[in-house]
């Protein structure tokens, strides 16, 4: 354990505006970008990451793409199919990670473009944490 430092779970999601690999690289870098700045992140804090992507992306790989980050040479990645749910957002990228943050430091989960209606509550960099755990989470 690093001082004053906790290692918490952060929780994002966004869209892609088609299956491409130019629109799925867009969604993943302004996810990862907005995850690292609402959180105020550096690279070296992030140990892993976990992309779930709806089973209509299938142009490339998020984990690939962020792997392109200079500053994250040293963080395990993973992709994975999201489960398939009747009326799901469509070309759904969702993330996982988990990094050391300050330990006063709350929690900002970014959800961008579509994705924001899946958790309304925490679309917004000003808004306050939701529960832990809801159906919509999933």
């Amino acid at each position: 354990m690093k001082p004053g430092l906790e290692l918490r779970a952060l929780r994002g999601a966004t869209t892609a505006s088609a299956n491409t690999g130019a629109a799925i690289t867009e969604a993943v870098a302004e996810l990862i970008e907005e995850l690292l700045q609402r959180n105020d992140l550096a690279g070296d804090r992030v140990l892993s990451v976990t992309f779930s992507v709806t089973s209509d992306l299938d142009a490339c790989f998020p984990a690939a793409i962020a792997r392109h980050r200079g500053d994250w040479g040293r963080v395990a990645l993973l992709d994975c199919q999201q489960m398939a749910v009747a009326g799901d957002l469509p070309r759904c990228i969702r993330l996982l990670a988990h990094a050391w943050m300050d330990a006063s430091r709350e929690v900002v989960h970014p959800y961008l473009r579509d994705a924001a209606q899946l958790r309304p509550d925490r679309s917004g960099a000003g808004h306050p944490a939701a529960p832990a755990s809801s159906p919509a989470d999933h």
